[in-house]
């Protein structure tokens, strides 16, 4: 079988959504990850954020790699950050369950077939997340730890961080919510906690299933990146309570959260700055 057609017969309902940004030498390795999973969604949708070099050429090199149809190529008018690139492919999305992956980023091959698994086993599911790691392109997946467990995630926790990496996110297509195009930070969380918020049920895998081949966040990030960090995540908590999504004693629970978070992250790039220093 030609790894680059993968049947309709063996295909999960998920239209994987990948933002797409002057990433003309990562989108290969990402769309590569999605056909070597063992159940291979039914449709990629690749959104180009309106890039201006030649990433749109290089969508549709990758588009033609595959079984025509299998991966859609979109162009985006205007610039509009992930979020605004999310949506569109979302809009375009024919499956009932929509899955994200950005294109430096790449999955495991065991991924959509463990979510699917724990989804058709749990229909009243809205989303299904995973563990994530940040590992070197050329190391391979990393091996399952089993048991593979399901764990609900409740309210409480989206009161502490974001529990959902979103390459690791499946949800279902008709929820009535998208992502808020006047966030470019933490756009992803503020969508988990609206949904998590609103009532509907989410839950996580217990394995790493999606690999960062960059560092993230805090691993070198600078101050300027912190605090930028800091006010999106204060801007979320007041979107959320604002909205009725969360009572003030929660909202001034997870504002002194994020300022314990805060200083930690500050103390991390201090020391990390101090033995640079130290090391030169």
């Amino acid at each position: 079988m030609n790894p680059h057609h993968p049947p309709d017969s063996a295909a999960a309902p998920v239209s994987v959504v990948i933002p797409c940004y002057r990433c003309a030498g990562t989108i290969g390795a990402a769309v590569a990850s999605v056909a070597a999973q063992t159940r291979r969604p039914a449709e990629v949708i690749l959104v180009d954020d309106a890039s201006g070099d030649d990433t749109l050429d290089a969508l549709r090199a990758v588009a033609a790699a595959y079984r025509p149809g299998w991966v859609v190529v979109v162009a985006s008018p205007a610039n509009g950050g992930p979020s605004q690139a999310r949506n569109l492919g979302w809009e375009r999305a024919t499956q009932p369950y929509i899955a994200f992956l950005d294109a430096d980023d790449t999955w495991a091959p065991q991924k959509l077939a463990l979510q699917m698994a724990a989804l058709e086993a749990d229909p009243g599911l809205a989303l299904i997340a995973h563990r994530m790691a940040v590992r070197d392109r050329a190391a391979g997946p990393m091996p399952l730890r089993p048991p593979v467990r399901v764990t609900a995630i409740g309210r409480r926790r989206f009161l502490l961080n974001n529990p959902f990496p979103t390459a690791s996110v499946v949800l279902r297509r008709d929820l009535p919510f998208r992502f808020n195009e006047r966030f470019r930070r933490v756009e992803d969380f503020l969508l988990w906690a609206e949904i998590g918020f609103s009532g509907y049920r989410c839950a996580k895998l217990n394995q790493v299933l999606a690999y960062w081949h960059k560092p993230t966040f805090g691993a070198g990030g600078l101050t300027a990146d912190l605090d930028a960090m800091h006010r999106a995540g204060r801007d979320v908590r007041h979107e959320l309570l604002r909205r009725g999504l969360v009572t003030p004693a929660e909202h001034w629970f997870a504002r002194s959260v994020g300022i314990v978070r805060r200083t930690r992250r500050r103390l991390l790039l201090a020391m990390r700055s101090r033995q640079a220093g130290e090391a030169s």
